[in-house]
């Protein structure tokens, strides 16, 4: 894998000397693209400009189809990311084990084909691997195999443009408290899908259906999605304001064979999502709400989830100190014997929104954190947060991410279910370079002891490169 790595790099270099460009009016000169956290949505047309200046491997970033059209280019980017982990067992140690430092390495190479003015061809390979970790999953490592590959079309229509992306793509929505590329973990979540979207200056309709990716880690190339677990839906957006923005999504969830603690069977979940986030000068807010039905095996599903943060920035204090408060919820089943199942799906979440650690799953809880950001430096900022969790019910056990129950605590008295302090720091330190750390120690209540649950620490350090 590095030989493949160094490889590409003595490409890069013997390459660098060559420059594509034409000539250009008197406009002011485009900026370089930062690296996105959606490789996709970067635009290295720029580079056809001569007034942009050259660096490192340019050649290789945009190589050009047309002399007379500059948006018809190809270009190849790399995607590098390391993170130390150490932590303590998973489940609060409820199940055994022993803390463990590892590393979770991700590299991944992309090609982005534009082969005309509204018609683009994107393909991106990964290699993810997670050295010293004992037992790995599925979302810790993924030998090579293809992350995406898509075919993306657009065209304006009235006021408005019509988009249309076929093959293997990221689809997320928002803070991805439910629809995520999940990139918490090693592996990012990618969905087999049909995606079409028609924009205007205030409304914005997407359609898709998919099969989100089931991801194994035998052989290289052995990824698959299948009808046993599909996702689809309509969302509407609509811009309010200059600076705020509500959406309603209604989506379709099946998967075949679950096991949940109040049912078992072909799970079938009819979401209905409302998202409302804007600010208003010094105050910003993102409120979330979700309602599901639908059934498991023989029993009706009624579950709900909230979610909000908002936050007060002080623009004119050094450091720009942000007060923010976090308040999430989800239901529970409140009789695991009864015939309705009340235990929130979270779909596909993020795995970081609450934390990194894993410890804290959207499901059965209520989630109360305010917390401070500071900026002590350019590119610099610094999030320091103290969360406090119970249960929503406690006929439902505790669960850790994504909708894990830790044993023993189904049914169990006690509704307080731990605290916990995060510290986060991120710095991007160039255009393509960034680090980052978080450090969480929870600290479990009775109903977790009770369980054999004992405090646990997560600590993450991370480096990010992309070119």
């Amino acid at each position: 894998m590095w030989a493949r790595c160094g490889l590409l790099l003595i490409i890069v270099c013997v390459a660098a000397g060559r420059s594509y460009a034409q000539t250009t009016d008197d406009t002011p000169a485009p900026v370089r693209p930062n690296i996105d956290f959606y490789r996709w949505q970067e635009d290295w047309s720029v580079l056809a400009d001569p007034r942009v200046p050259r660096e490192f491997g340019d050649a290789l970033k945009y190589i050009p189809f047309s002399k007379s059209d500059p948006k018809r280019y190809l270009s190849f980017g790399v995607t590098l990311r390391e993170r130390f982990v150490s932590v303590d067992p998973a489940l609060f140690g409820t199940v055994g084990g022993k803390r463990q430092d590892y590393l979770l390495h991700r590299l991944e190479v992309h090609a982005d084909a534009h082969l005309t003015d509204s018609t683009r061809v994107f393909v991106q390979i990964e290699n993810a691997l997670a050295p010293w970790l004992q037992n790995p999953t599925p979302v810790d490592a993924n030998k090579l195999d293809l992350r995406l590959a898509f075919l993306d079309w657009q065209k304006k229509f009235g006021n408005g443009e019509w988009k249309l992306r076929i093959g293997r793509q990221e689809i997320a929505f928002d803070l991805q408290r439910f629809v995520s590329v999940r990139d918490g973990p090693n592996v990012r979540q990618a969905y087999d899908a049909i995606w079409a979207d028609y924009e205007t200056v205030q409304w914005r309709i997407t359609g898709f259906v998919s099969q989100p990716v089931q991801y194994r880690n035998q052989t290289d190339w052995d990824d698959f999605s299948n009808r046993r677990l599909v996702f689809g839906g309509v969302r509407a957006q609509r811009r309010m304001s200059a600076n705020s923005q509500l959406s309603v999504s209604f989506s379709d969830f099946r998967q075949d064979n679950v096991q949940f603690l109040a049912a078992s069977g072909n799970e079938e979940r009819q979401n209905v999502d409302v998202h409302y986030y804007g600010n208003i000068q010094v105050f910003d807010w993102d409120v979330e709400g979700m309602k599901q039905g639908g059934s498991i095996g023989s029993k009706n599903v009624d579950a709900w989830a909230f979610g909000s943060l908002t936050g007060l920035t002080l623009t004119q204090v050094a450091w720009t100190p942000r007060f923010g408060v976090q308040l999430d919820a989800a239901s529970g089943t409140h009789h695991l014997d009864g015939t309705t199942v009340g235990t929130f799906n979270p779909l596909f979440p993020n795995g970081y929104y609450e934390t990194l650690s894993g410890y804290t799953g959207y499901t059965n809880f209520i989630h109360f954190k305010p917390s401070l950001t500071v900026s002590p430096f350019d590119k610099v900022k610094v999030v320091a947060g103290f969360g406090m969790l119970w249960r929503e019910t406690t006929g439902d056990a505790i669960y850790a991410q994504p909708d894990i129950p830790v044993p023993g605590t189904a049914g169990e008295p006690g509704k307080h279910s731990t605290n916990y302090g995060q510290l986060q720091v991120n710095w991007n330190a160039t255009r393509s370079l960034s680090f980052g750390l978080e450090a969480d120690r929870y600290f479990v209540a009775t109903a977790l002891r009770r369980a054999g649950g004992e405090d646990s620490d997560y600590l993450g350090i991370e480096l990010r490169w992309g070119w």
